[in-house]
């Protein structure tokens, strides 16, 4: 039995009655309008944005009758505001997958469980006269058909495509009723199986337009260079409604002075006109120039219109296997970019957006792919004006067919290349006088086939003035360069090596941004600067897809993937940005502002203050741009300075001698030049003193050597053990080790409790994402979160003006062959003074050991009491060793709370790398920790456990002491979630260690003087 196609699962029909994709513009009566760009104040606009009557159905066949006419009762209905996602007012079901299908694979057909809103909005219109009434839906997800007072209008799918509508013979004078029924599932669905959560309904603006029915329908600009990239052609092209309109008069203006005016013929109702502009300025994402021409014409009834098009003047090429624009290498630093809002979904504000925009050219990101679909439209008029390369990505995405074993199952099958093709047809009609676009990419993660090739022709017969892309396309045949996704850094040096006669490369997503990371940033783009072939990447991905939520205490907190019910789930991989759901910058964005910071700074030769400044712009001079120079000794200001930049081109690099006093910077300890790269004056995404990077260096000379100083106490010292318990004290101290378990129980400094229990060697952090393919090992198998010290013995040793205790343990867990041999060797002074030095061998016994460890290290309980920190290591955000190079070594403080980062779903956090000293302090006393050599660290208020049984933000549960966990070795974060793991340089193995330190009670003024020594050798 053949099953009925219905009307939202025929994949012949792209749309009923829908008019054609065009370009955006906006007509006005007055220049002075037009010139305000601002569509709001444009002839006929209305905008329906609001609250809309709504009935929620399980499927469309429970529609009531005759739900679309002017007369059926809505007055009782529900209210919902338009735009917005249905599932986020309570309608349906919350649901996220990445990769799967919410339903059962039958191309074309859905479910007959097909969520179904029905909207309503009446609406006044007066004084209708020969005019043209056209409808606009800028989003609707997944399709939907419209009716005006009862009749059918038309039907559209592409929810992330514009669909418009002639109503003009659909409407009267006075009250009009809008019935819209949007269906959660169609054929179209097999098309828009993005990562993100499946969300439905009118989720972007819906406009009216009143136009003259002479009007203009369409209008497209190009610019193409002479050979010099000095004069550049414009091609102005469009048409009208009808052929009434015959002449119209140009003006160019950049900024606000007039360049050019010249008229432009129209016949038949098109038009095409070639102007040559000399020497115009260029657009590109550094120096965002940007000019408006302005249409004017008369229509029939002596009207006027005035249309302003704002356009940049560039080219896109791929010239020599390099992608150059206006003739220029140019170097992606991009991320992956969806449309959302953490209370609104896939409904974005101007806010939103913008603050997005502000952010990334903050952070010295370039470009943006728009993943997985083309975006709200005015992002992209934000890209053109502050200066980002946008990959413009079509609504396409059919990754659940992966799992099928078949998966070009749809693209390469003939009966679905119309609706491939319309979608690429939207989205290069709709975008193609952005100068932020230079490329256009086909979809994402959706096998191969035939129906790519058709859209590339397409493409390329509409647009010829910009590249293709397609990952999927694994051989380039209709992608005009080569593009691959998380590709390992081996693989992706081979790549740059095999260049001869190949396309240019970029990695349209690598580094996955999930919860703490990414980490080996640095070593990718290393290896794309190295090799011409390639041309940079984009980060997946901006920012977290958490649903915002706040609790009974007044806490925001934000759900993931199976927080709902819902199920099958890829639970919390939407949590994955560089950005937190509130858009505040994570430490993974300001470790990728550092990675790809546009200025370079490199030590020559500090004894003679020479450095080398390298210009990263692809366009950029550096001249003028202010350097802020400091020396410091731990928090002493020594000398501070600012002086501009002389002319640096793009690309190119310069000596520079630091102008500051060398011979007084050689009187102070730890002497280290901090160099900071601003904003001469204001610019249109930041102020004037803006960073754009910054690096630091130590003066050689003056590193300090910490040295062993003994101090004379006449303070005996008492001796007391059993059969379980060792206690050493006097007047000044006491400790006290448990001689069961071998391990330190207390330790007081003048009757107050320091050390509650610890050190322990610990092996283990709480899991991060990026270990989620480690992790099930890790636990189940190797078993190093229950990795146990072994008692051996305990010696001690009375000393002149001293007491040794030595500790040996064995550290192992379960049914492990392999462990560590342990001597934990600590020196107590008369004046309590705590000095530890504990020796870690390795023992390797069978096969089975893990290839890498979480960490190395100790970990102790401390008195709360002591809740501020301060470290001279690096700061002050968290830093791991495959993730530091934003976080300059200087002298920090914070709150043990303030230690904590808050990831959306918890995990481990808030390491500080390269340390020297710490110090924990209560009043004007402090307690020093001292280290040997440069270590990490943790402090924290909480747990390991208490972290991982936390599953989202505001819900770890604290503990009544803070946790400090000292590492000899931590590994790296990697992006292993989806990318590369930790490389082989940042993995901890089983291997020999030591870890030294010493902790003692200081007055908190003598805090820098007394880190440079030791009490106890």
């Amino acid at each position: 039995m053949q099953r009925e196609m219905k009307r939202w699962e025929n994949i012949h029909l792209t749309g009923v009655n829908r008019l054609s994709a065009h370009t955006d513009f906006y007509r006005y009566r007055e220049f002075s309008e037009a010139l305000t760009l601002n569509k709001e104040m444009s002839k006929g606009y209305l905008l329906l944005d609001g609250e809309w009557k709504f009935l929620f159905l399980e499927a469309p066949e429970f529609s009531p009758l005759n739900f679309e006419t002017k007369d059926f009762e809505i007055n009782s209905l529900d209210s919902i505001e338009v735009p917005s996602c249905w599932q986020i007012h309570g309608y349906g079901k919350m649901h996220y997958t990445d990769v799967l299908y919410p339903f059962p694979i039958n191309p074309p057909f859905v479910p007959q469980d097909n969520p179904t809103g029905i909207y309503f909005k009446d609406l006044i219109l007066e004084n209708i006269k020969e005019e043209k009434i056209v409808l606009k839906f800028n989003g609707v997800d997944s399709a939907f058909d419209l009716y005006v007072n009862g009749q059918h209008v038309g039907y559209s799918k592409g929810s992330r495509m514009p669909s418009e509508f002639d109503i003009t013979e659909y409407v009267k004078n006075g009250s009009n009723r809008l019935t819209v029924r949007v269906y959660q599932f169609s054929d179209g669905t097999y098309l828009e199986d993005q990562d993100m959560w499946w969300l439905s309904g009118i989720f972007r603006s819906v406009e009216l337009f009143r136009m003259n029915k002479n009007s203009l329908e369409d209008v497209y600009i190009e610019t193409s260079p002479d050979e010099d990239y000095k004069n550049f052609t414009l091609k102005l092209a469009g048409k009208f409604l009808t052929s009434e309109v015959t002449e119209m008069k140009a003006n160019l203006y950049q900024k606000d002075e007039k360049v050019d005016e010249f008229t432009i013929e129209v016949e038949d109702g098109k038009f095409q006109v070639l102007r040559n502009m000399v020497n115009p300025l260029l657009w590109n994402a550094e120096e965002p120039n940007l000019y408006v021409a302005t249409l004017e014409y008369e229509l029939e009834n002596g009207e006027k219109e005035i249309i302003p098009l704002r356009f940049g003047v560039r080219s896109i090429d791929v010239i020599d296997n390099e992608i150059r624009l206006n003739g220029k290498r140019i170097f992606f630093n991009g991320v992956n970019r969806h449309d959302f809002n953490p209370t609104m979904g896939r409904t974005v504000t101007y806010k939103d957006m913008l603050q997005d925009v502000l952010l990334m050219k903050k952070h010295n990101i370039n470009a943006v792919r728009t993943a997985h679909y083309p975006n709200n439209d005015v992002f992209y008029d934000l890209c053109d004006e502050y200066g980002l390369y946008v990959i413009d990505e079509a609504d396409l995405e059919c990754h659940g067919f992966e799992n099928t074993g078949n998966y070009n199952w749809i693209s390469d099958n003939e009966l679905w290349e119309k609706q491939y093709v319309d979608r690429a047809v939207r989205m290069v009609k709709r975008d193609r006088n952005h100068p932020s676009v230079i490329m256009w990419s086909l979809g994402n993660e959706s096998g191969a086939g035939r129906n790519f090739t058709a859209m590339y022709d397409a493409i390329k017969e509409m647009d010829s003035t910009r590249l293709v892309h397609y990952e999927g396309d694994c051989v380039a045949a209709y992608s005009d360069i080569y593009t691959t996704m998380y590709t390992r850094l081996n693989a992706l040096e081979e790549i740059g090596k095999d260049s001869e006669g190949k396309k240019p490369h970029i990695l349209c997503e690598y580094a996955h941004a999930m919860g703490n990371g990414p980490g080996g940033l640095t070593e990718y783009q290393e290896i794309m600067r190295k090799y011409p072939r390639l041309q940079g990447g984009f980060v997946w991905e901006w920012y977290d897809h958490g649903i915002q939520q706040v609790d009974e205490d007044g806490n925001v907190y934000y759900l993931y993937g199976g927080d709902y019910g819902d199920f099958p789930t890829n639970g919390n991989f939407c949590i994955d940005g560089l950005v937190f759901p509130d858009r505040t910058p994570s430490p993974g964005l300001i470790e990728y502002k550092k990675v790809i910071e546009p200025i370079v700074t490199e030590q020559i030769d500090l004894n003679h203050l020479k450095i080398k400044v390298k210009n990263r712009y692809d366009f950029r001079n550096l001249s003028g741009i202010l350097l802020h120079i400091k020396v410091k000794s731990f928090d002493q200001l020594i000398e501070e300075k600012t002086v501009s930049l002389q002319s640096i081109n793009a690309q190119d690099e310069m000596e520079i001698t630091l102008p500051i006093n060398f011979e007084n910077a050689l009187k102070y300890d730890d002497a280290r030049i901090y160099l900071s790269y601003l904003e001469p004056e204001n610019t249109l995404y930041a102020n004037e003193g803006h960073l754009i990077t910054s690096e630091s260096f130590l003066i050689p000379a003056t590193k300090v050597e910490k040295e062993y100083i003994s101090k004379a106490l006449d303070a005996a010292m008492k001796i007391e053990e059993d059969q379980t318990q060792l206690i050493l004290e006097n007047d000044q101290f006491r400790t006290v080790f448990s001689k069961v378990h071998g391990i330190l129980l207390s330790y007081q400094i003048n009757g107050e409790e320091i050390i509650q229990k610890g050190p322990e060697l610990t092996l283990w952090r709480a899991v991060i994402d990026n270990d989620m393919y480690k992790k099930d090992d890790w636990i189940n198998k190797y078993f190093l979160k229950n990795a146990k010290e072994q008692f051996v013995s305990i010696e001690y040793q009375l000393n002149e003006g001293s007491v040794d205790v030595e500790i040996k343990k064995y550290l192992s867990s379960v049914n492990q062959a392999w462990g560590f041999n342990l001597i934990y060797h600590y020196r107590i002074t008369q004046d309590g003074v705590l000095n530890l030095h504990l020796k870690g061998e390795k023992v390797l016994r069978g096969n089975e050991i893990p290839q890498m460890l979480p960490r190395i290290g100790i970990s102790m309980n401390l008195n709360n009491e002591y809740n501020d920190v301060t470290w001279y290591g690096r700061g002050d955000s968290e830093s791991y060793q495959d993730s530091k190079r934003s976080q300059s070594i200087g002298l920090y403080r914070k709150s043990v709370e303030e230690m904590h980062t808050d990831y959306v779903y918890p995990q481990e956090n808030g390491s500080r790398c390269d340390t020297s000293f710490l110090a924990l302090t209560k009043g004007n006393q402090s307690i020093l920790f001292n280290f040997k050599e440069l270590r990490d660290f943790t402090i924290h208020n909480y747990e390991t456990n208490a972290l991982e049984e936390a599953k989202h933000r505001g819900k770890i549960e604290k503990s009544p002491y803070n946790v400090l966990t000292i590492d000899y070795r931590h590994s790296g974060l990697g992006s292993n979630s989806c990318g590369e793991e930790q490389l082989p340089k940042y993995r901890v193995q089983i291997e020999d260690f030591e870890i030294g330190l010493e902790i003692r009670r200081i007055h908190n003024e003598d805090l820098i003087e007394e880190s440079k020594f030791f009490r106890a050798r």
